[in-house]
């Protein structure tokens, strides 16, 4: 049957398929359906009727939880989220993620680090996934402002959510789930204690928002600013590698 079984050495049929949806949306769907058939049955108002239709078809698309091929690499560092790279800086990682919170996690080192952040819109994927594969060590959710996360001081000032992911070999990667302007709600898939493949989904932030990720010193990014990223598949970085990356703009 197409779509069935696929793999590097060309067995299988390739076909196109609507991705899954994931169970966080399929509520939101549900009731934008019923209300644009009120419209459009109930009430005969075909002019509001038509476009929460085409409503309800975004607001299943914007909870699409399409499968990902994520690179099988010890020293990878793949991007947690859809979207575009809009800020590349040198910074201290947030003090939640520094601090000893008593749990025995040590928290990431002192001192200034890469900072990727990757912005979705509300037309990307927003099923996030874990960088590096580990145990999580802190999922920290900080309440806040809803500014556009497209700003600087968003990872500062909106609301947040951070991340601590503890790999086999003791090193720690932090990355933070943003809100914007539109998103009001951050859902977590997992809590501290639990072992993560990378790649595997960690939670979605619902209609627009932002991912930033603490790279360990050492490392530089392998993507540029204005570079479009895809969550569980492309590399962010290689661990302890340092290089300069060009790229022409187009």
């Amino acid at each position: 049957m197409a779509g069935e079984i696929l793999d590097n050495k060309g067995r299988g049929e390739a076909a196109w398929r609507w991705p899954a949806i994931h169970p966080e949306g399929r509520k939101f769907g549900v009731i934008a359906a019923v209300i644009s058939l009120v419209f459009l049955i109930g009430l005969d108002w075909e002019i509001v009727g038509w476009p929460l239709v085409l409503l309800t078809f975004g607001v299943f698309a914007f909870f699409r939880d399409p499968e990902r091929v994520v690179p099988q690499d010890d020293s990878y560092i793949v991007s947690p989220a859809d979207g575009l790279v809009t800020l590349i800086q040198e910074v201290e990682p947030p003090l939640e993620l520094l601090m000893d919170d008593g749990s025995g996690s040590r928290g990431l080192g002192s001192g200034k680090v890469t900072r990727v952040s990757i912005f979705m819109s509300v037309f990307d994927v927003h099923i996030n996934r874990a960088p590096v594969g580990g145990t999580v060590r802190r999922v920290i959710y900080i309440p806040g402002k809803f500014m556009n996360a497209d700003l600087d001081k968003a990872s500062e000032e909106n609301e947040r959510q951070h991340i601590l992911i503890e790999r086999a070999d003791g090193l720690q990667i932090g990355f933070t789930q943003i809100a914007g302007l539109v998103a009001r709600r951050i859902v977590p898939f997992v809590k501290p204690g639990d072992m993560l493949a990378i790649g595997q989904r960690v939670g979605l932030i619902r209609f627009g928002s932002r991912v930033d990720v603490y790279l360990p010193a050492g490392t530089d990014p392998k993507v540029l600013m204005g570079q479009k990223v895809i969550a569980g598949e492309t590399v962010l970085a290689e661990i302890g590698k340092r290089q300069l990356i060009e790229g022409v703009s187009q």
